[in-house]
């Protein structure tokens, strides 16, 4: 009953995950509760909302255990569900690889130096976000996940993912997990060969919590009731470290502390090289948008001018290219702003929108036709026109949106690019 419960939960935030990357509907709370991007504001950028929201996520996860990756996290019911076509039993106990504790020290050393670079390239919530946008990266990730799925299960969350393993450390401590009732187990290994983690050894009478992702299976699948969810008895509580998981651990730790300082400098140079790239609102400059955007690709969605575009070879992370769409950054509209959850694009009222210069405009004279048809057009007001002479733009006004130029026929407008994004 328990897992059906949870499975049916997880199917209706799974579809609402999929209305959100759309663009369909957007439940902010929902994606504002993803891990990555919710430690990336809390820590790195410090924000309250964002400290109390991964303060209470990690609470739960110590009450309840990783709930968070069958229930919430879109990617691991993504994986669940394509298990659902791999047949049943079968599953080998797996065992807890240390090389995760590494990919976590690492992508997350680099995050908390300043850097998204890493963890953009292994974070399931952006992987699942990219390859609805049919970014080739997250494709190819998705792809090689549904095939890991296929012959592994939920290999990626056990041994992979590095929020996985965040969420699995806390939870060797939860208080509630999952155990074995030596006194009513009959041996019969039902549990184990059914669960999706491989973290049941019938055996040994144990459970690997660290690596259980909570989806109770195990518990319908047990004939007697024997393996059960709840507080263990005290008598079953055994936790000692080995001496190889204490060097292990001690290992990471220096890890850890290499990638935050590769992270710092990552954050300094990477995009110092970056010119002539236009950024949406909030995002302040490329150097803060390259290191910070995770590329989940939701505000592309979200953007009704389709501006909006994915990361390319000029730039590696979410951009604006007034090529594309409607061309122009409507200037009633945040929702870029609204549903970034990592805060790369901060979060901003729609007047501080209306007054941010994300480019700035320049007329050629010698092109202008006097027509005056981008003086009536521009939002900001910061374009004037006297008698027969061009239009001219006032660069104390002028927030770079664009809409100047898709009604300038000749082609006299030409809207730049520049360092950091202003309030006008």
């Amino acid at each position: 009953m328990l897992y059906k419960i949870r499975f049916s939960i997880a199917i209706i935030v799974f579809i609402i995950a999929i209305l959100g990357i759309l663009g369909i509907f957007y439940p902010l709370p929902f994606f504002d509760i993803q891990i990555a991007p919710l430690l990336q504001r809390a820590i790195v950028d410090f924000t309250v909302i964002g400290a109390v929201t991964l303060a209470i996520m990690l609470i739960l996860t110590l009450l309840f255990g990783r709930m968070y990756c069958s229930l919430i996290c879109p990617f691991g019911i993504f994986q669940e569900l394509i298990a659902l076509f791999r047949g049943e039993g079968n599953e080998e106990t797996r065992k807890n690889l240390p090389f995760k504790y590494f990919i976590t020290a690492i992508t997350f050393g680099a995050m908390l130096g300043g850097s998204a670079l890493l963890i953009r390239h292994i974070e399931p919530y952006t992987y699942f976000g990219s390859a609805f946008t049919l970014s080739v990266i997250g494709i190819i990730a998705v792809i090689a996940v549904i095939v890991l799925t296929v012959f592994k299960n939920r290999y990626f969350c056990t041994n992979i993912c590095p929020v996985g393993c965040i969420l699995g450390l806390i939870s060797k401590f939860s208080l509630l997990k999952i155990y074995i009732d030596e006194k009513e187990c009959l041996s019969c290994t039902m549990c184990e060969r059914n669960c999706p983690a491989g973290c049941i050894e019938v055996d040994e009478a144990k459970v690997d919590n660290e690596t259980c992702v909570k989806c109770f299976k195990c518990l319908g699948e047990c004939p007697k009731n024997a393996i059960k969810y709840g507080i263990k008895p005290k008598n079953e509580v055994k936790f000692s470290p080995k001496r190889r998981e204490l060097i292990t651990l001690g290992a990471a730790l220096v890890v850890l502390g290499g990638a935050v300082k590769a992270g710092i400098e990552i954050g300094k140079t990477a995009a110092e090289k970056i010119k002539n790239i236009i950024l949406p609102p909030g995002a302040e400059n490329a150097q803060r948008m390259f290191n910070k955007c995770l590329n989940c690709n939701l505000c592309i969605k979200a953007c009704p001018n389709k501006i909006l575009t994915k990361a390319d070879k000029d730039f590696g992370a979410v951009h604006i290219d007034y090529t594309k769409g409607e061309k122009h950054c409507k200037y009633d509209c945040k929702e870029c702003s609204k549903v970034c959850p990592s805060g790369a694009i901060k979060k901003i009222t729609l007047e501080e929108k209306q007054r941010t210069r994300i480019a700035m405009a320049v007329v050629n004279p010698e092109k202008c036709t006097h027509n005056g048809v981008c003086v009536e057009v521009c939002p900001a007001h910061a374009i004037t026109k006297e008698g027969n002479s061009p239009a001219k733009i006032d660069a104390s006004k002028c927030i770079g949106c664009g809409k100047c130029k898709t009604v300038c026929t000749p082609g006299a407008i030409e809207i730049f690019a520049i360092n950091e994004q202003q309030r006008v």
